[in-house]
C-alpha cells in the first residue's frame, strides 16, 4: 500500500490566458511556475497542446517546451501531451529529438490520440482524413522506431531524433490507450483532470495486461489531479470559483480566459449545474492543508497511482505558487491518513 510520501509529484498546465492579461504574460506565469515546482521538488512539468482556444496558450507545444526547460535546471518537461493525429510522427520525432539534445534526460514526450481543438481547426491543421483505430498504434510504433537506435538500411532517419530514446508516454480518458500502453509496456497517464469516469477501470486494465519491455519492467501510472490549496478550506472554494466558471464555460461550449473568482459562484447554480461540474472534477483535490493531505491520502488509496499530476488554475499567479508549496507539504506525510 502506497504512502504520500512514496507517490511523486508533478504538473500539467495548460498555460491559461487571464482575464485582463495577454499571452506574453501567460507565458511568463507558466515559466515562473515551473521553476518554483522545479524548487519543490517536482519530478515533471508538462504542457497541453491544445488549439483555437482564446483561454490557452500552449498550441506550441514543443516550443513551449523548449522555453521551460531552458529556464530550468532539473526537472524534466513535456508535453501531456501532443496529440499525435495532428501531427506526423516523424515531425514529433525530429522536434522532441533536438529537445532531447539540448536537454539531455529531460524531456518526456506524452501523446494523446484526440485532436485537441473542433472539427473546423481540425482541417486548419490539414487533417483532411478521418481517423481510424489503428492510426494512433501505428503512428506511435513509428515514433518509437524513429526515436530508437537508427537501423541500417533505414531510408527515413529522424535526425535530431534516431538515439534519442524520449521517453514515450501514452495519455488517456478512456480505456483504448491504456490498454496499448500496457502491450507496449509503456507509462501511462490518465486524464482523470478533466474526464475521471473511467479512471479506475483504465488503471486496472493497464495494470493487469502490462507486458514489460525494454523501457519498463512494471506498470507505472499517473493520475491527473485538479489541485488549489490554500490556508483555508473557505479560501481554496474561492480561489477554485475560476475553475468552476472556465468547467461551466467547457460544459456550454463558452469557452473564455480563465476568469478572476467569484465569491459564492457554485451557489448561485442550479442543481443541474452544479452536478455537472461536480462531475468533472471528480478527482479535484480543494482545500486547506488538512483538507488537502486527507484528499491526496484517500486518492492514493483508492488509485495507488505512482505519480499525481495536478492542474492548478489559480487566477492569482503568487496564489497559484502558494497551491503548489501546500501540495507539496502535503506529499510529504509520512503515511496514510
Amino acid at each position: 500500500m502506497k504512502t504520500l510520501h512514496d507517490i511523486r509529484l508533478s504538473m500539467l498546465d495548460l498555460v491559461a490566458v487571464r482575464e485582463g492579461g495577454t499571452v506574453a504574460d501567460a507565458l511568463a506565469i507558466a515559466l515562473r511556475t515551473a521553476q518554483h515546482a522545479e524548487r519543490l521538488g517536482f519530478q515533471r512539468y508538462w504542457l497541453a497542446e491544445h488549439h483555437n482556444m482564446s483561454g490557452i496558450a500552449s498550441s506550441a507545444t514543443a516550443v513551449l517546451v523548449g522555453h521551460i526547460a531552458g529556464g530550468t535546471q532539473r526537472i524534466r518537461v513535456g508535453s501531456g501531451g501532443v496529440m499525435l493525429p495532428n501531427h506526423a510522427p516523424l515531425v514529433v520525432a525530429e522536434a522532441f529529438g533536438t529537445l532531447a539534445e539540448l536537454y539531455p534526460n529531460r524531456i518526456d514526450l506524452g501523446l494523446g490520440r484526440a485532436p485537441g481543438t473542433d472539427p473546423l481547426t481540425m482541417r486548419a491543421l490539414r487533417r483532411d482524413r478521418p481517423e481510424t483505430e489503428q492510426d494512433f498504434p501505428r503512428d506511435v510504433a513509428e515514433l518509437q522506431r524513429l526515436l530508437g537506435e537508427s537501423q541500417p538500411g533505414a531510408k527515413v532517419v529522424a535526425m535530431p531524433g534516431a538515439g534519442t530514446h524520449v521517453p514515450i508516454w501514452l495519455l488517456g480518458s478512456s480505456l483504448f490507450s491504456a490498454q496499448l500502453a500496457a502491450e507496449r509496456g509503456l507509462p501511462y497517464a490518465f486524464a482523470s483532470h478533466f474526464a475521471p469516469r473511467y479512471l479506475l477501470q483504465a488503471l486496472q486494465m493497464y495494470r493487469q495486461n502490462f507486458r514489460p519491455s525494454a523501457v519498463l519492467d512494471k506498470p507505472y501510472a499517473i493520475v491527473g489531479v485538479p489541485f488549489i490549496g490554500a490556508p483555508t478550506d473557505d479560501e481554496a472554494q474561492y480561489l477554485a470559483s475560476s475553475t468552476y466558471q472556465r468547467v461551466l464555460g467547457i460544459l456550454t461550449g463558452r469557452r473564455g480566459q480563465l476568469p478572476a473568482p467569484v465569491e459564492g459562484f457554485m451557489d448561485r447554480l442550479d442543481p443541474q449545474a452544479q452536478a455537472a461540474i461536480a462531475d468533472f472534477l471528480a478527482c479535484a483535490v480543494i482545500g486547506g492543508p488538512e483538507t488537502v493531505s486527507a484528499g491526496f491520502a484517500q486518492l492514493a488509496e483508492v488509485t495507488q497511482a505512482d505519480e499525481f499530476m495536478i492542474v492548478s488554475d489559480v487566477f492569482d499567479p503568487a496564489l497559484r505558487l502558494r497551491s503548489l508549496d501546500i501540495a507539496a507539504a502535503a506529499m510529504r506525510e509520512p503515511a496514510l491518513v
